[in-house]
C-alpha cells in the first residue's frame, strides 16, 4: 500500500507534521518495499486559502491510498474522500513511529474531519 505521511522533512526519523494542508512535506511510503519518496507541499504551504484542498489533490495525484497525519480539516477530508484516499488522524512522533502505529492498528480510519477549517 502507498501511504503518505505529513512530515517536517523526508526521512524515517522526521517529525510528523500535525497539520495536513499546511504540512511542510509528504513522505510517500510503499509499505511493502519500504521505499520512501518526498512530495513537497510547497504550493499549498504558501497558499492564502485552500491549502487543504490543494494538498489533497497533490496526495491523490501521487497515488497515495491513505494519509497519516495529526489532524485534517473538513474541506481536505472531503477532497481526500472524493479521491478514495483513507484518512488516519492522531499521528505523532516520527514518520517511522507513525508507520508502525498504522501497521499495528493503533491509528483508526477517520470518518470525518477532526478540526475546523483554517486550523493553525
Amino acid at each position: 500500500m502507498k501511504v503518505a505521511i505529513t512530515a517536517q522533512h523526508a526521512a524515517w526519523d522526521a517529525p510528523v507534521d500535525p497539520r495536513f494542508g499546511r504540512a511542510r512535506t509528504f513522505v510517500l511510503i510503499d509499505t511493502e518495499s519500504r521505499e520512501l519518496t518526498e512530495i513537497p507541499n510547497t504550493q499549498a504551504l504558501d497558499a492564502a486559502q485552500g491549502a487543504g484542498v490543494q494538498a489533497a489533490a497533490l496526495v491523490c495525484r501521487a497515488g497515495a491510498e491513505a494519509i497519516v497525519t495529526g489532524h485534517c480539516g473538513p474541506k481536505a477530508f472531503a477532497a481526500l474522500m472524493a479521491g478514495e484516499v483513507k484518512v488516519f488522524t492522531g499521528a505523532e512522533g516520527t514518520v517511522a513511529e507513525a508507520v508502525a502505529s498504522l501497521a499495528a492498528g493503533r491509528l483508526k480510519e477517520a470518518d470525518a474531519a477532526d478540526v475546523a477549517g483554517h486550523w493553525a
